[in-house]
């Protein structure tokens, strides 16, 4: 730890976007709760950032066997104070198509088996989600995003389930009336163990694809190759939004902790 540079902004997301870094060199961290994947840290913008592949080396991990503590743990350990993440997700939403982005502002979690928090002991700790994501960064996300003339959704419900299959019509149909717009399987539950940790969290979606029921059947490759063709527009998204972050918090995730515990 003592050599351990500390780097305020950290980016989640999927392989590649380690390109982003000027000087990246890699490393990985041990936490309380296993090594994390390989870190890597570099600048963007003049910046220091750190990039963390939620499913390791060539997408090795599957959403339900990351280790989301270990993630945000190592990120933490680091110092960073806010992350930006990149999910790919399905439309429910009949108004939204493969290619638009979107920054949700809320979820519903739908998994099963993951560990959900920090605080599964004695120091009972009950984190206030009501506004799930970082409404400072979900704000210059929005506005980076028009900006550069992209078509954004400024908001959505994204639901998250367990995997790794894909979701049945049923489902789609299900999370449809409840009011979810997207569909993903690794935005829970990355965003309240940030929150636990008081570290600021917001995601750029990407919609890589119609949700079942919707289109008549789906493929990996298909979702894959969808994906690619947005890449450059979120890696825009993202280096711009960090250029503009300002160097102090003026949101509520840095307090979470405030009144969350019966002490």
């Amino acid at each position: 730890m003592k050599n351990l540079r500390k780097v305020e902004i950290g980016i989640i997301g999927g392989t590649g976007f380690e390109n982003l870094l000027e000087n990246a060199r890699q490393l990985r961290l041990g936490t309380p709760y296993g090594i994390s994947p390989p870190l890597h840290t570099g600048k963007i913008r003049g910046k220091n950032v750190v990039f963390l592949s939620r499913h390791g080396p060539n997408h090795s991990v599957p959403p339900h066997k990351i280790n989301y503590r270990a993630n945000i743990y190592a990120l933490h350990k680091m110092g960073v104070a806010r992350i930006l993440a990149t999910n790919a997700v399905g439309a429910i939403n009949r108004n939204f198509k493969p290619g638009d982005i979107v920054v949700p502002h809320d979820f519903v979690d739908f998994t099963k088996l993951r560990s959900v928090t920090f605080y599964d002991g004695d120091l009972v700790t009950h984190i206030d989600v009501s506004q799930p994501y970082c409404p400072e960064i979900r704000k210059l996300l929005v506005e980076t995003a028009k900006r550069l003339g992209f078509d954004v959704w400024e908001k959505a419900v994204i639901t998250c389930t367990e995997g790794p299959r894909y979701e049945t019509p049923a489902e789609i149909k299900m999370f449809r009336r409840l009011g979810c717009d997207v569909v993903g399987m690794t935005s829970a539950p990355e965003a309240v163990l940030a929150r636990e940790l008081e570290i600021c969290y917001a995601s750029v979606c990407y919609v890589s694809n119609m949700a079942a029921g919707i289109q008549k059947r789906l493929t990996a490759l298909e979702v894959s190759k969808a994906s690619e063709s947005v890449f450059p527009k979120i890696e825009q998204i993202l280096s711009e939004t960090i250029e503009t972050l300002p160097s102090e918090r003026n949101c509520p995730c840095a307090n979470a902790l405030k009144r969350a515990r019966l002490e």
